[in-house]
Order: C-alpha cells, then structure tokens, then sequence
C-alpha cells in the first residue's frame, strides 16, 4: 500500500500559508522558522493525526489545526536537536541545519518562536473548549518533561545501558509524540475508553518502530539517502538498537514490532487503511 499524498498535501498546503510575523523588525526570525519547517518530509505526526480523524470518519480538513501544530513542534525539536550542544549535525533533510544557515542565536530563538506558535494554533481547532484543552493538554505532556524534552535530556545524560533503559528513552524522545499525534484526535472526537484503547496500542508501538528502524539506517544508508550525516550515534556513543542487538536482530525487532502494531490496529473501530498505510512507510523507509 502506498503512502496516504493526499494527507501530507492538505499538510503540506496548511503549513506553507502559516504567517508568524506582523512586524518588520522579526521578519527574519519567520524567515528561519520557515526555513527549517517547509523543508520537506513525509510528515509523518501530522499525517498520523489526519488518518486518525479519517478512520474515525471525522473530516481531516477540520483536524489541520492540530496537524499543523504538531508539526511545528516536531521541527522546533529537530532544530534544537541539531544545535552544537545537542547532536551537532549540520544537515537536516538534505539542507544545512538551522544553526547552519543563520547562527546557533536564531536556530535557538527560531524553535522556541515554533513551540509557542503550535500551543497558539492548537487553540485554533474547532471543537469542544474542553476537548480541546484537554487534547491540548495531551500534547503538551508529550512534548515536555515526561516526553520528548525529558526523552532528549536522558539521552544527553547517556546513561541508559539495557534494552529496557533504551525503550524508555525512545518512548519518551520519539514515541510520546508519534502517540499523542493519535491521541488528541482521539479526545477531539470523543471517543469512549475501550474503543481508544487498539489506537493508542498501535501508536505506542509505532513509536518503538520507527526508532528502531531509524538506527537501522543510521548504519546502512548514506548522507544523500538520510539527507543528513549518517553514522551520529556511533559518533556520539550513543547506545542503540543496532549497538545493542546487532543488525540483524535490530532487523527483526523492527519486524515483530510493526507486526504488534498491525495487530492493535486490526481491533481498532473504523477505517484504518491509512494508518497501515503510514506503519507500513516507517517499517520500509529508505529500503
């Protein structure tokens, strides 16, 4: 099955009409936040929040809202990700980084400016006020301490050793995001506790996969096939999954956990091709 287009277009679209400034004297300081969140990608959270809506039977257009907003969370983490301090990488799908193109001061200021402006978009979402300040809620603690920043700062740290330490590292920096993407589409629409439940164990697994699979093709593929330097966690000692297991059995621990994830999925209410459509991408990327 083929990728869902017509969800990262109507993406795609949303995000190149954003406007953050009003002013001339921060003119600039948009140029760089734009930069860095037109440059490309799959789209993969977004596109997750629109297929959640889609199987839901909701309109996706009504959900672009929420779609954009965490996107631009995503990018201010990819920016920030980038800097000297953090992974010190100097391209981001295929361009030079943020830090790169106009300093380490506006990369710094560009990914603050894309988080404030995601919590003042989200507030844009049609629905409920207490449905979405409570999806609000959701990403906000996806996005910080007991997610992805808390996620970053253990993996700063370095001191996950095991398989289990490495897991909840990525479940923090990597998955709590991909899941929320499905959860906040899950609370604006109202849907009871048992029916959430396949969603949010196929989104929680999704997490775990595409990590995996990312260290997979930190080691085989090249700078052009990753559009960014290939072989950053071997660099930096990081402990992943490839470190840990081996290649191979990285291999089969990315197939055995897009096959948990296909599972929950198949229980789940609803039409969910394109959330097959999206596991599906993530386990065969750049292969």
């Amino acid at each position: 099955m083929s990728y869902p287009d017509d969800l990262r277009g109507l993406v795609d679209d949303a995000l190149g009409r954003l406007r953050f400034s009003a002013a001339a004297p921060t003119a600039g300081l948009e140029g760089a936040m734009r930069y860095s969140l037109l440059a490309g990608g799959k789209r993969v959270r977004p596109v997750l929040a629109l297929a959640t809506a889609r199987a839901l039977g909701a309109e996706t257009e009504c959900f672009l809202p929420v779609a954009c907003s965490i996107e631009l969370i995503h990018t201010y983490s990819l920016i920030h990700d980038d800097l000297p301090a953090m992974d010190d990488d100097e391209l981001r799908r295929g361009l030079p980084t943020s830090h790169v193109k106009f300093g380490e001061d506006v990369a710094i200021l560009a990914g603050d400016g894309l988080f404030a402006e995601a919590v003042r978009l989200f507030c844009t979402q049609p629905g409920d006020p207490a449905r979405v300040l409570a999806a609000l809620g959701e990403l906000a603690g996806a996005t910080g301490v007991d997610g992805m920043v808390g996620g970053q700062y253990v993996d700063v740290i370095g001191e996950e050793e095991d398989a289990a330490g490495l897991r909840t590292l990525h479940a923090l920096k990597t998955g709590r995001l991909i899941a929320a993407s499905v959860a906040v589409v899950l609370i604006l629409e109202g849907l009871e506790e048992p029916e959430t439940i396949p969603y949010r164990r196929f989104a929680d697994e999704l997490g775990v996969l595409f990590q995996i699979v990312d260290d997979i093709l930190d080691v085989t593929e090249s700078d052009e096939q990753l559009g960014k330097p290939h072989g950053s966690d071997e660099r930096h000692g990081k402990l992943t999954y490839v470190s840990l297991f081996g290649l191979d059995r990285a291999r089969e621990l990315a197939a055995e956990s897009h096959a948990k994830a296909t599972a929950a999925l198949a229980e789940a209410s609803g039409r969910t091709d394109d959330l097959r459509r999206v596991a599906d991408y993530i386990f065969t990327r750049n292969e």
